[in-house]
């Protein structure tokens, strides 16, 4: 089941209070967002969720956020943002490497096609991580209580970001804009219709 999405991120808090296992190794980096999916369910959903939400067609997304990240692609390839150099194990350390021993037994599904790589998934959390010459990110998904869900429950999301040196802040508040006016609206979009599918939701 879905829910309307809210337009605006959550307070950070209410990422911040919970006891999430990211916060044991995410010490460093920044929270960025915290935003409400438009996405409901039962307490053993999450993998399910995940699946729905990292699976499927670019195609599904409107054509502006496709043409924006088209032009991100293009400028990484010109300027040498997202060449292997600047990645996971070479520019900074994999947070695999930062696992307690108990979530190195949780991992999660990896896609080829993706530039996130995945670091676990329980059933109340899932995290995947990039990285290029701009900044390392963290992905975090949380399946958390929520007394409107019939089911009970619902699902956030979360952005963290430890931006490289000047060029990272730079870059950081540079697409701000873009992420608030054309990414997260598309994103959370897409992501609610993609669960209704995976939930045979017709309208």
């Amino acid at each position: 089941m879905t829910t309307q999405a809210s337009t605006r991120p959550l307070p950070s808090g209410v990422y911040s209070s919970r006891p999430w296992r990211i916060h044991e190794i995410t010490e460093d980096f920044e929270l960025e967002d915290v935003w409400a999916l438009p996405v409901q369910g039962g307490a053993d959903d999450l993998p399910r969720f995940v699946d729905s939400m990292t699976s499927g067609d670019d195609r599904d997304f409107p054509a502006a956020y496709r043409l924006l990240f088209a032009i991100r692609w293009a400028l990484g390839r010109l300027l040498g943002a997202d060449e292997a150099e600047h990645g996971l194990g070479r520019r900074v350390a994999s947070l695999r490497d930062r696992l307690p021993e108990d979530l190195r037994d949780h991992p999660a599904p990896e896609r080829d096609d993706s530039p996130f790589q995945p670091l676990y998934l329980t059933d109340r959390e899932y995290a995947a991580e990039i990285a290029n010459r701009t900044m390392h990110g963290v992905l975090h998904l949380a399946w958390v209580e929520d007394a409107s869900s019939p089911d009970g429950y619902g699902a956030q999301m979360s952005v963290l970001v430890r931006p490289n040196g000047l060029l990272g802040d730079a870059y950081m508040r540079f697409i701000k804009p873009f992420r608030y006016l054309v990414v997260y609206p598309a994103l959370l979009r897409t992501v609610g219709r993609r669960w209704e599918t995976a939930q045979g939701v017709t309208r």
